[in-house]
């Protein structure tokens, strides 16, 4: 109260930096606003680019390559493609996982699996998986068994490298906990070995699925010219020869979006909802 009897409120707190302090937290603590910036940041140099260039047949605007994109949605011939590629992928991922775990699980009850997993990792791992398609076109023939192989071979050695070491950097303690409450085998693998190491078997399904989805692309090229039939890889192939430009740009760009959804949503809610939570990741 002032000395003529008025009563003053107190006055509000300065504000001028909170609203970009504010900012900023939402900024530190929101990676899918920064990667969404990212994106958009180069959606404007994609389109900024094709505009001075002006050579469609060479390099597409972002305008006609989303318009492309949208007219191969609405006939549903991309679907079409999508659902072909995307069926084949899970079936050869999870071949390669189911025999990736059976390897991995030998390998660490003995030491000639061991010692056979480290072979055949070194022997198979550099080996690029579509350099295996020749082969498997002569042995499984025209059919979704040659893609299949071919993923498998790319899943397969990634996944069960990742998952071994994760097993072996398992701590004795962990392992001499597992067996004191009579834990062996199959059950010391479950219940002891796969929650300590999972932080290394999901990178490993990371690699492999990176690796399946790539070679499955390269896979369509050619499988889709010997059968007349495939997926995305077969969807750019076609465009290309018919000199539409743009929607081979709208294939490629439906890999890529395939493969941001899976990385930033899928897996990083399997991250989430494991690793971060168990305490195992910051």
């Amino acid at each position: 109260m002032s000395d003529s009897g008025t009563v003053r409120l107190p006055l509000p707190a300065a504000r001028t930096g909170a609203a970009p302090a504010q900012r900023r937290r939402v900024w530190r603590n929101s990676p899918l606003l920064r990667k969404a910036c990212i994106l958009l940041v180069l959606a404007c140099v994609w389109q900024i680019y094709a505009v001075q260039l002006d050579k469609p047949l060479l390099f597409p605007t972002l305008t006609d390559t989303l318009q492309a994109l949208w007219s191969s949605l609405a006939s549903g011939a991309l679907f079409t493609r999508i659902g072909f590629t995307l069926r084949t992928l899970l079936m050869g991922y999870a071949a390669g996982i189911l025999l990736a775990g059976v390897v991995t699980a030998l390998a660490v009850g003995s030491r000639l699996g061991n010692d056979l997993l480290e072979t055949f990792t070194a022997m198979f791992n550099p080996l690029p998986a579509i350099a295996l398609l020749p082969l498997s076109l002569l042995w499984f023939g025209l059919g979704n068994g040659s893609l299949i192989f071919v993923l498998v071979h790319s899943v397969l050695w990634p996944t069960a490298l990742s998952t071994h070491a994760g097993f072996r950097a398992v701590s004795p303690t962990l392992r001499m906990v597992g067996r004191n409450y009579g834990l062996t085998g199959l059950r010391l693998v479950l219940r002891i070995l796969v929650p300590a190491a999972f932080p290394s078997i999901l990178t490993g399904l990371k690699n492999g699925w990176a690796f399946a989805w790539r070679t499955l692309i390269a896979a369509e090229l050619v499988f889709g010219v010997s059968s007349g039939a495939g997926g995305l890889g077969w969807f750019i192939y076609e465009n290309k020869n018919q000199l539409e430009i743009p929607s081979v740009f709208a294939g490629l760009l439906t890999v890529i979006l395939i493969g941001l959804f899976v990385e930033n949503l899928i897996f990083r809610t399997i991250e989430r909802r494991t690793v971060r939570r168990w305490g195992m990741q910051a």
